[in-house]
This record gives C-alpha cells, sequence and structure tokens, in this order.
C-alpha cells in the first residue's frame, strides 16, 4: 500500500515508508522499533479501515521543540508573570508499512537500479545524489554543460526537487 494512518498520542499522522515526522515523545529508547496503532491503509485508489498489518516505526531521537512564552498581566496592579514551556517530541522514521521493510525489498531493486546509475550518468558530478538543494545551488557553476545536462536528466527522472531543477536550468541558460 502506499500510506497508512496511525495514531501517535491521540493524534492521527499519514505517513508513507521512509518518512519522518516529529512527534509527541514516545516512551521509546532512541534507536529502538515501536508498531503504532494502525487506523486505515490506503493507496492506489483503494484503502482499508482497521487492518490487520503493522507499520514498523523506530525513534531516530528525542528532542525538546520551540520554546513557547507564556505571559500574565493584570492592568493597574502591577502583577505580571513570565513562564516558558517546550514540548518533548521524538523524531521517528517508517521503516515499513506491512510486514517488508522498504530496505530489505529495496535492496533487491537497488542491486540493478545501482548498475544502470553507474552506466548511464556517468558525467553526474560525483556525490550528486547525495547534495542539498543548496548545495547544487553553490556548485552548479563549476559543473560542464554536460554534467549539468546529466543532473537535470536525472532530477527530472528521480528526485524532482523543485530548487534543484530550477538551479540547474537557470545554469543552463546562461551557458547558452
Amino acid at each position: 500500500m502506499a500510506y497508512a494512518i496511525i495514531s501517535l498520542g491521540g493524534k492521527q499522522y499519514r505517513v508513507r515508508e521512509g518518512e519522518r515526522l516529529l512527534v509527541d515523545r514516545v516512551p521509546t529508547e532512541e534507536g529502538k522499533t515501536f508498531h503504532p496503532q494502525v487506523l486505515m491503509l490506503g493507496g492506489d485508489g483503494t484503502f482499508e479501515l482497521a487492518p490487520k498489518t503493522q507499520v514498523t516505526a523506530r525513534v531516530v531521537r528525542s528532542q525538546l521543540g520551540e520554546k513557547v512564552r507564556i505571559g500574565k498581566y493584570r492592568p493597574k496592579t502591577g502583577y505580571r508573570r513570565h513562564t516558558g514551556f517546550r514540548a518533548k517530541l521524538s523524531r521517528i522514521e517508517i521503516e515499513s508499512i506491512g510486514g517488508a521493510s522498504k530496505r530489505k525489498a529495496s535492496a533487491r531493486q537497488e542491486a540493478p537500479a545501482k548498475e544502470e546509475a553507474a552506466a548511464a550518468p556517468a558525467k553526474l558530478p560525483d556525490g550528486y545524489p547525495d547534495l542539498t538543494v543548496a548545495g547544487i545551488g553553490e556548485q552548479v557553476d563549476g559543473w560542464s554543460p554536460e554534467q549539468v545536462e546529466a543532473a537535470l536528466e536525472y532530477e527530472r527522472g528521480h528526485a524532482n526537487r523543485k530548487g534543484a531543477i530550477a538551479a540547474l536550468e537557470a545554469k543552463q541558460q546562461k551557458g547558452t
């Protein structure tokens, strides 16, 4: 299935495999996995309410949220009180929906894809798939026109990041 709706801490989240979420603190240690309650599975035009499949999530880290400042004031009496609050949060990653792990299933599919990626986009700059949009914007000026074209093809076919495509197309326009 393409997505699931899970319930954590009284809130509902729509999740997909590989997605990372910031949720209210869960009682699981960092690095450990847990199975949240699954309310619905959906995708491909179908859905299933109250499914018997499990969603596996891993706690990446625990952190504190943004500080919220709270102030009390009563006029004409000089009464002022200030306090703050930081929510305790957990960053989780959805490892799998259903039984098969994304990493195990994708490892089988990635082996031919890696060979294909190594053969076809040899013109891609080194480490391009790991670059962020900001990194692409900074480094694009030093790339040859073939590398820019290969990176543009890669973005349109795989990542489809708007900022990276805009930077690459701008560089392509300057080159022509």
